[in-house]
């Protein structure tokens, strides 16, 4: 990674710039480990070196080994951005993110690993956001570390907005503010349920109804926080679970659950916001366009 230093950073400690930068404890000791982890104007430098405007500062952090436990397999992949930082995927359903037990060959980084590997420089996927294996969408990946560094401080730090879109039973007319904890069903190692405050996670999800035809919603969801099956577990909390949502609501007849992952906002290296749309499936769309036809100007 190549850095050219500006005016406003002249003087400045090396140690304190890469501070700033986002390098982690770990990435930094892992540069002053290598020989040429570091340089500045093409010598290496300790931490101690002082910056000087239009230096030119280059940083060892690509990958240079595979990862070990993620395959190269040919998968579908849809990229619906790509920078030198990071990656955003429109992750189809029935595509585990990341390897998991009985899914070792069909997640989104096995497709990863080998649509973008290449015999000089492997590819290692940093997820920042992750999804069910059956919900669709945004997925945000980071290219290498200090990127997935900074991208998960603006996570911990709400830089990180999504909006998803949910096909949900029954009627809602008005929006609401779901702020119920979330525990693990002490008899179940997959079962989340609402509770009460205090005695789980807090939770916080804001549901905007968009369309009805008074047996199904059209809903946005917008989480505030991110527990394990929040936006699934909150609207059956509410009496209003996910069409095709077995595990919370009933067998409907539909596949899956109906959650898409539509809008992902985040900042990139400039502090610019960015903001990523994934195309709404196609087995979800058809049930919006029994909604009304005006339904599907949200789907866009």
């Amino acid at each position: 990674m190549k850095i050219v230093i500006e005016a406003q950073h002249e003087g400045k400690l090396l140690r304190t710039y890469l501070r700033e930068l986002g390098v982690s404890a770990a990435l930094l000791a892992r540069l002053k480990r290598e020989e040429r982890g570091i340089l500045q104007n093409g010598t290496p430098v300790t931490v101690r070196a002082l910056l000087h405007a239009g230096d030119l500062l280059e940083l060892s952090i690509e990958d240079t080994v595979p990862p070990v436990h993620v395959l190269p397999r040919a998968l579908p992949l849809e990229l619906l951005l790509q920078t030198p930082e990071l990656l955003v995927c429109n992750k189809p359903a029935n595509m585990p993110t990341h390897p998991s037990h009985g899914h070792f060959e069909d997640t989104l980084a096995n497709a990863l690993v080998y649509h973008l590997s290449t015999e000089e420089a492997p590819f290692r996927p940093r997820f920042i956001n992750r999804l069910d294996r059956n919900t669709t969408g945004a997925v945000l990946v980071a290219r290498h570390a200090l990127a997935a560094a900074a991208l998960s401080r603006a996570m911990a730090q709400g830089q990180i907005k999504k909006r998803y879109l949910a096909l949900v039973h029954g009627m809602l007319r008005e929006p609401r503010c779901i702020d119920a904890d979330i525990r693990r069903r002490s008899e179940s190692i997959i079962f989340r349920e609402a509770c009460e405050k205090g005695a789980g996670e807090r939770a916080v999800t804001y549901v905007t109804p968009l369309a009805t035809n008074g047996e199904l919603t059209l809903v946005a969801l917008l989480p505030e926080t991110g527990r394990t099956h929040q936006l699934r577990v909150h609207m059956a909390s509410i009496g209003h679970p996910l069409l095709g949502d077995d595990l919370y609501g009933y067998a409907d007849g539909f596949p899956r659950h109906a959650l898409h992952a539509h809008v992902l906002r985040f900042p990139n290296a400039k502090g610019e916001e960015i903001e990523v749309r994934a195309p709404v499936p196609e087995d979800m769309l058809a049930v919006i366009e029994t909604l009304g036809k005006e339904a599907l100007i949200y789907a866009k």
